[in-house]
């Protein structure tokens, strides 16, 4: 197995976990918190849940398709400078999304840096 298949497969794993478990299973109070302070309602969490394990799933299958690790890239970005100006005490708790953006980015850069993917 490559390295970048590896990191493909954990940022898949990455995405389907936090869609499901945190979201759809659990309705996670972070996750309510983060919907109210966007004015937002709490069914939403639902919706970006699916759209996680979609993209999950988009990168655990498209392995010759690098829009899915590219829209996880920018998806990653995107939410930890939300994080950082709506709620920026979360970035100092443990398991806090810099650090698990940080992670899966270069997981990310991992996966694109690899001329072909097996």
């Amino acid at each position: 197995m490559t390295d970048a298949l590896l990191a493909r497969l954990t940022l898949g794993v990455i995405f389907i976990y936090h869609g499901l478990v945190p979201k759809l299973l659990m309705q996670n109070t972070t996750e309510m918190r983060l919907m109210d302070l966007h004015g937002l309602p709490h069914s939403l969490i639902a919706t970006a849940g699916a759209g996680e394990i979609i993209l999950g799933l988009a990168i655990l299958l498209l392995r010759r398709q690098r829009w899915p690790l590219w829209l996880a890239l920018a998806a990653l970005v995107l939410l930890l400078v939300d994080v950082a100006i709506f709620a920026p005490a979360l970035l100092s708790e443990a398991f806090n999304p810099l650090t698990l953006n940080l992670a899966a980015g270069v997981l990310c850069v991992i996966a694109l840096r690899a001329r072909r993917i097996a």
